[in-house]
């Protein structure tokens, strides 16, 4: 069973626009007006019909004028380390608006993550796998369950240590 794509022909106009931009800016690098044109009017489809584009793509597009950013050609890329972090900074020559993206090797989109799949998120039909061994307190499990949020996990607090018993946070005390 295949997945159905909604917007199909949406996402191949978009695409068809994508490599229209590159193809121009390949044959004749003087004539970034025209690919600029085809950026912004991908930006705009996708905008109006709510698509999501790749980070591949959306990285690849200066934000602020539209215009497809080839290095050498619209845009300059350097290295450059600030805190210890390596940074790649892209540099839009049309306009001036500059991008920062991390160097480090081992760094990966979310979308790029197995856990981002679809295929790998759990189906609403299927009923999760039971527990196996005893039932716990409803107050000792809640403290030993990590919480996922938004794709990132926190540690487990146990409740006898000084944060868990705390009622003074951040923001002052806090209602319990």
């Amino acid at each position: 069973m295949s997945a159905q794509v909604k917007d199909k022909e949406a996402f191949q106009r978009l695409s068809f626009l994508y490599q229209a931009a590159h193809c121009v800016l390949a044959q004749n690098p003087e004539n970034q007006e025209l690919a600029r044109f085809y950026c912004h009017t991908q930006r705009s489809i996708s905008r109006r019909l709510v698509l999501r584009q790749d980070p591949s793509v959306k990285r690849t597009i200066c934000k602020s004028c539209s215009s497809l950013l080839v290095p050498g050609i619209s845009s300059t890329v350097r290295q450059r380390r600030c805190r210890g972090r390596r940074w790649s900074v892209i540099r839009c020559l049309c306009c001036g608006q500059t991008k920062r993206f991390p160097s480090n090797p081992a760094y990966k989109l979310w979308a790029e993550q197995p856990e981002a799949l679809l295929e790998n998120q759990p189906q609403a039909d299927q009923k999760p796998a039971a527990p196996q061994g005893p039932p716990k307190e409803p107050s000792a499990q809640k403290a030993e369950t990590p919480s996922v949020t938004y794709g990132l996990q926190s540690r487990p607090t146990p409740q006898g240590t000084a944060e868990a018993g705390s009622s003074m946070g951040k923001g002052g005390p806090s209602r319990r």
